[in-house]
């Protein structure tokens, strides 16, 4: 269960996990395919009528979302454009209010005193956000979760400078990864530090470690290039 927010403006990272018997097939699609590393809600038309536009991106191949999306429930048309260097973007129109995850994203989108910002993540079978708002639109948001779903506050804390660096892409391992390798002087020249240093930092297997940086330098990157234009 989530815990009580305190009273003025806050802003919270939130993981979401739905268990396997509420989890619409659209959200399994994006948040577990094997085909799919990351998707990613980055802009989003949610009108008062009971259509919205959804624009996603999608590192991975997207053929399996396209080809079934529109057999699922709430989803009306897929639209897929040219893949650029494993990135595509999909455009969804669906119905939101037929699916209650998709429901309660709405409503949190369209409730006064809140904002959800972009982009929503799908990932390793979850989706994580990052809502700012008031404590009591915020209570309300997560008290009003639907069944089947758990909201998790990885972070809650006040709105800070930098908040939407590139660094807020990354995943908490990855972050915790690249702050050990700046720690340990993995990326002085020359190098201070191994991936095995860091993997023992993290008290964890060096291959891991490695994938966690290469993982987070990558997100890094394609945020900074996004910010510049120069993204896919």
């Amino acid at each position: 269960m989530p815990r009580s927010i305190r009273e003025g403006v806050k802003h919270l990272q939130v993981t979401v996990h739905v268990d396997d018997d509420h989890a619409p097939e659209f959200f399994e699609l994006l948040a577990d395919s094997p085909t799919i590393a990351e998707a990613r809600l980055v802009d989003w038309s949610m009108t008062a009528d009971d259509q919205s536009t959804l624009l996603y991106t999608v590192d991975g191949d997207p053929t399996t979302v396209a080809e079934r999306a529109t057999d699922t429930d709430g989803i009306e048309s897929v639209e897929l454009s040219e893949t650029t260097r494993g990135r595509t973007y999909v455009l969804v129109v669906m119905r939101p209010l037929e699916t209650p995850l998709f429901a309660a994203i709405h409503r949190a989108s369209t409730q006064a005193g809140l904002v959800v910002r972009k982009p929503i993540v799908y990932r390793d079978g979850t989706m994580a956000a990052r809502v700012v708002g008031d404590a009591a639109a915020l209570q309300r948001a997560l008290d009003a979760a639907p069944d089947g779903v758990d909201v998790r506050i990885d972070e809650i804390g006040r709105l800070r400078a930098g908040a939407d660096g590139p660094v807020a892409s990354l995943s908490d391992r990855q972050r915790e990864a690249v702050a050990a390798a700046v720690e340990l002087g993995y990326y002085n020249q020359p190098r201070g530090a191994t991936h095995e240093d860091v993997a023992a930092e993290l008290d964890c297997a060096p291959p891991t470690a490695s994938d966690h940086l290469q993982k987070a330098e990558a997100n890094i990157v394609r945020a900074v290039m996004d910010q510049f234009g120069g993204g896919a």
